[in-house]
């Protein structure tokens, strides 16, 4: 014969305490003392708006790096002479336009080539004094391949270098100096070596190199062609390539090098590189700043969440008599850590939603009033948001345990 479980007088009538009830508390408890919980969830809005702009500096930052390459030529490849062992009567073992030949007709993917002759004047400039100037003899691809812009007038084109017409492009900085605008470059002439050249031009490189490049502030193009005239052995200084497509930057660049070699001293060295290894740092060391920029902001959330249990704590200390009651009427320890725990979590989140507000604000204002497409990431926002849970369920738990474990008859004498 089964008997049935006992059950103690009242336990079905005694009051649970469901999840909306629970939140209800929480909001109550939150109203009740909305200066204290508000200045505790400050610390969570810096925090949470902390990283959420971090990612998106670091995100603009990186952009910016890798439109500054992009601007200088992703798909650029340079080709230059670097060493040799020197040899009885032998000389340097320079490259030649005949390289650029081979490899355009070998290498599979180049889009434009053109070879860079470097050549240092003394010149009579805009009000006739005789000025320094590095002189560039290059092709009409040069145009394309350094991604250069024109300010005013044109580039010569591959009618001019046929034709051997003694035109030239000038820099803007030349032309501004020398000659007030580049407007009112176009059409002065500049002799080098007796021979006048006519500036059809003025250019700019897309992004500023700080004279890292072999463009300089007084710089003048002209059409390789016509550079013969000033050189004894028809060598070039550095070849410029431009791939089809970024994807074939690397392994075209192993097989100009291969082409090249082949077609000079075994003992020769040549420099082939191209900006792809400088993209990979730009990129990396754009990570790792925005990985240190996190991690102050995830010390932020850290104290925050710190000041989150020390509040908790000190709400248990004040409402040791309410818990008391609670536990007399039917209110299980989960019951009351649960309640505890959801205050802190309810401090964290309306922190760190108010935090993700402000921070998406910013950059969505900068895209909406100006014309910067600065980034924004929405997986930092639902990072954010996420790491503000976890603090309030970390920092929570504690306060939350502590207010659980309490007797309730110590709780009921407790004033």
């Amino acid at each position: 014969m089964s008997t049935a479980p006992t059950r103690t007088p009242g336990y079905e009538h005694r009051p649970r305490l469901v999840l909306s009830e629970i939140l209800s508390f929480a909001y109550d408890t939150f109203r009740s003392n909305k200066v204290r919980f508000m200045l505790t969830a400050l610390g969570m809005v810096i925090g949470t708006a902390s990283l959420i702009l971090v990612t998106t500096i670091g995100l603009t930052g990186k952009q910016y790096v890798l439109n500054l390459i992009q601007g200088i030529g992703a798909n650029m490849i340079e080709a230059e002479y670097q060493r040799g062992e020197r040899i009885t009567n032998t000389g340097p073992d320079d490259l030649t336009i005949e390289d650029i030949q081979a490899v355009q007709q070998q290498v599979p993917g180049i889009a434009a080539a053109s070879p860079v002759v470097p050549l240092f004047e003394r010149a009579a400039v805009g009000n006739g004094k005789e000025r320094d100037l590095q002189i560039l003899g290059v092709d009409s691809a040069y145009l394309q391949v350094r991604n250069l812009v024109v300010l005013s007038g044109r580039f010569f084109d591959t009618q001019d270098s046929h034709a051997h017409n003694k035109v030239g492009v000038v820099t803007q900085k030349l032309a501004e100096d020398f000659y007030g605008s580049p407007q009112n470059a176009l059409g002065k002439t500049i002799k080098l070596s007796g021979l006048p050249f006519t500036i059809v031009g003025c250019f700019r490189e897309r992004v500023d190199t700080f004279g890292q490049s072999e463009v300089t502030d007084y710089t003048m193009l002209i059409p390789y062609s016509v550079t013969r005239y000033f050189q004894a052995m028809p060598t070039v200084r550095q070849i410029y390539f431009s791939t089809t497509d970024a994807s074939l930057v690397v392994p075209v660049t192993s097989q100009i090098r291969r082409v090249i070699q082949s077609r000079h001293r075994p003992e020769s060295v040549y420099k082939v590189e191209n900006l792809t290894q400088l993209l990979a740092v730009a990129d990396k060391t754009a990570n790792a700043m925005t990985l240190v920029l996190l991690a102050v902001a995830l010390v932020v959330l850290l104290v925050s969440g710190i000041g989150i249990m020390n509040i908790m704590l000190a709400t248990v200390s004040a409402r040791i008599r309410e818990i008391g009651i609670r536990k007399a009427i039917g209110a299980t320890r989960r019951e009351i850590r649960f309640q505890f725990l959801s205050e802190a979590i309810l401090i964290s989140l309306i922190g760190g939603i108010i935090g993700i507000i402000i921070g998406l604000a910013i950059p969505f204002s900068v895209r909406f009033l100006t014309a910067y497409r600065i980034p924004i990431s929405g997986l930092s926002a639902i990072i954010a948001i996420v790491v503000s849970s976890l603090v309030g369920i970390l920092f929570g738990t504690l306060p939350a345990s502590r207010a659980a474990q309490l007797d309730p008859v110590e709780s009921l004498r407790h004033e």
